[in-house]
């Protein structure tokens, strides 16, 4: 295994470097809706630095001050700063799902959300009521010339770019059905610039669609594959002729689902007496897919992989376990140091071993004792999370990977940092935002005309408990020990989000600054 140096600036932060009550505040509901540029800025915004950045995430974490279970079950909010020669401007707005608009007209919680949320009457009011809320909460992509906000269990939504006005659901031009999922975690193809993404239905076999576009939104195709066992997938991974999924070694019981006792995630438990199943299907449908396994552990997102002669090597956030959702449990109390971190892993994928193979719907139905198809070694023990690289590099061999990071090198904490990961030296370069901010996922952005792929600025949302509010970090991807070479302080928090884009096209007030 290689070695790997870590290089970063001296800090006077302590390695605890955190205060849980100062964390717990940027999970405050953010109920208004702003529309202004953005007038406190430390440093300067690049003049070069032209386009929309879209963040997604929970916005209220209540309804009428009824508290929702977990953060995943929040109302997505979408949170848009557009640049353009040298300033900023800044809006949100809440998705006006269905389900959005009818528990704020009734003032109370409607809906049972997927991660434990219930309905105020206990066990009874919830009892038989499978109807889930499309909250629409987890990612944003321009696309097509569409702006659609995703969550993986529905269709997306669709938003005017300029205003956030929710435009309704969108199908894709009848792509999707009426019940079809479009996952959250779509690629973009570096080198073709295909958009490819999933669906899953899962059950007693789990169903996984392929769907890839063309640039200009026109689908290409879509084909549908059987995989045994309940899969709980939330990402995936593209090289230029595969996908490759990581179905994560869990169970499902519905039944305290269904009598109204718990969430359905609240009913998922990892089995860690089985491998985790790696799912690699061909994205030209004429080929077969292939199953191969590792050893047990958890995944949620994937950085990247690629190809090299019959192999596939895939770079992965994994934990020893799943971070379980129980009913008595309450997120803003999380106890960070009895979790085990995620940390960053490298898996070799042999496409010529003897010990994968074919499954489809009728097929077999079990799969072997976990034979060495797969092979992994950790890249990075520092807890880390939200992985980003380059666009351009997306299912291509690479060289630099950005992540939100913990403060302290070892241990279990929240993300207060980013981190820089040479893949080709092993250095390491960190920037914190410790002891005060909590860092959200660093977004890349190339510098126009550039050829190196660390060429470029990395965005992201910094949650300043200090003085509750959120602000801009940029930082020069190509050297995070500068620090920001701006800062732009919001007028007031965001609350912490889970994914977003970044499209040159300007989407800002059409009013000067």
């Amino acid at each position: 295994m290689q070695t790997f140096q870590l290089y970063e600036h001296a800090s006077t932060v302590p390695v605890t470097s955190y205060n849980a009550q100062d964390w717990q505040r940027g999970y405050e509901s953010l109920k208004q809706e702003f529309d202004y540029w953005i007038d406190d800025v430390e440093g300067d915004i690049p003049a070069d630095l032209n386009g929309t950045l879209f963040r997604n995430g929970p916005g209220l974490l209540d309804i009428n001050g009824q508290r929702i279970h977990h953060p995943f079950d929040g109302d997505g909010m979408i949170a848009k700063i557009a640049f353009k020669d040298g300033s900023a401007h800044f809006s949100n707005r809440f998705v006006r799902t269905k389900g959005y608009q009818e528990e704020q007209a009734a003032g109370r919680i409607l809906y049972r959300g997927v991660f434990g949320t219930q309905k105020p009457g206990g066990w009874l009011a919830n009892a038989f009521d499978l109807r889930h809320k499309n909250i629409a909460n987890t990612n944003v992509i321009y696309w097509g010339d569409k702006l659609l906000a995703l969550w993986e269990a529905a269709a997306p939504y669709r938003l005017d770019p300029y205003t956030l006005e929710t435009l309704g659901l969108e199908y894709l031009d009848g792509v999707l059905e009426a019940d079809d999922a479009f996952a959250a975690h779509p690629r973009i193809d570096g080198k073709t610039g295909r958009l490819v993404n999933f669906s899953i239905k899962p059950g007693l076999s789990s169903k996984i669609t392929i769907y890839e576009f063309e640039p200009s939104g026109k689908l290409l195709t879509k084909h549908s594959h059987y995989v045994p066992g309940f899969a709980f997938i939330h990402d995936f991974a593209i090289t230029p002729n595969y996908c490759i999924f990581f179905q994560n070694p869990v169970r499902f019981n519905p039944l305290p689902f269904v009598l109204g006792w718990r969430g359905a995630a609240e009913c998922i438990k990892l089995n860690p007496n089985r491998p985790t199943q790696v799912i690699i299907i061909p994205r030209n449908p004429k080929q077969p897919m292939q199953l191969l396994q590792t050893e047990a552990g958890f995944v949620f997102h994937h950085a990247n992989a690629f190809e090299q002669g019959d192999k596939i090597y895939l770079d992965s956030i994994c934990y020893e376990s799943l971070p379980s959702v129980e009913p008595e449990s309450d997120y803003r109390q999380t106890n960070f140091e009895a979790l085990s971190p995620g940390q960053l892993w490298r898996f070799e994928i042999d496409l010529n071993s003897s010990h994968g193979f074919a499954w489809e719907r009728g097929g077999r139905s079990q799969a072997e004792p976990w034979q060495p198809g797969v092979q992994r070694q950790m890249l990075e023990s520092r807890c880390c999370e939200f992985p980003w690289v380059n666009p351009t590099k997306v299912g291509q061999p690479y060289r630099y990977l950005y992540l939100g990071a913990a403060h302290a090198p070892s241990g279990n904490a929240p993300l207060q940092a980013i981190l820089k990961v040479d893949l080709k030296s092993g250095s390491r370069e960190v920037w914190s935002a410790a002891p005060k901010g909590y860092v959200s996922e660093p977004i890349f952005v190339p510098r126009p005309e550039t050829v190196n792929e660390d060429d470029g600025w990395l965005l992201t949302l910094v949650y300043d408990s200090a003085h509750h509010r959120s602000d801009l970090a940029i930082l020069d991807a190509r050297d995070l020990n500068r620090g920001p070479v701006a800062r732009l302080h919001l007028k007031h928090h965001v609350p912490y989000g889970l994914h977003g884009s970044f499209t040159p096209h300007w989407f800002g007030s059409l009013q000067s600054p």
